[in-house]
């Protein structure tokens, strides 16, 4: 977090928290929701200033409760997720790398939904994969020790097939894209808690 953010935080401690206004899509872009976007459920405007982006990225964390939020000075804008708390894509001389510019690290879980995303998780970091990084992993997905073929990746993702899938030697699980949220233990959509 950086200095100037918790020397506001002890200045104003108790600055209420905000809830709708910021997004992370599923290809790691950052999203400014105004009223006009929250009325409508729209994703918002896409975050080009590099320095916001980079002041975001660098105040990004989650609560007690599983919500992200970025912390504004004195306050928590909370992040609406349209996938993971983070996005992983491929670099050629980096390997997975976060939407943050963080390397993902040693994958240890992996889990494909039923609507087709990829998710890694590393430690307590889960990151879907941006979707246009699909067809390069796609190679790397393996069925008894051979590139999966389209039919049974298919069979896979629906649930009639379940043996023998690995991406870099770690199984892969089958996952409905509606339980990622409960079994990572993060929130999508942040609201305010009830008082």
């Amino acid at each position: 977090m950086d200095d100037i953010v918790k020397q506001a935080l002890a200045k104003w401690p108790n600055v209420p928290h905000c809830y709708g206004w910021l997004a992370l899509d599923a290809r790691g872009n950052w999203r400014m929701r105004d009223e006009r976007a929250q009325h409508f459920n729209l994703p918002g405007d896409k975050l080009s200033n590099a320095a916001l982006v980079a002041f975001i990225t660098r105040n990004y964390a989650a609560d007690e409760r599983g919500c992200w939020y970025f912390q504004n000075g004195p306050q928590r804008v909370y992040v609406q997720l349209e996938a993971t708390p983070y996005i992983v894509r491929t670099d050629p001389s980096a390997g997975w790398l976060l939407h943050t510019g963080a390397p993902l690290g040693t994958i240890e879980e992996v889990v494909l939904t039923d609507a087709g995303a990829l998710v890694l998780r590393s430690g307590g970091v889960v990151a879907q994969l941006d979707d246009r990084d699909f067809a390069a992993v796609l190679p790397q997905l393996q069925q008894h020790g051979a590139p999966v073929a389209d039919e049974a990746l298919l069979e896979f993702m629906a649930g009639s097939a379940s043996a023998g899938l690995s991406l870099n030697g770690v199984r892969v699980q089958r996952l409905a894209a509606g339980d990622l949220a409960a079994r990572y233990g993060y929130v999508s959509v942040p609201s305010a808690p009830a008082t």
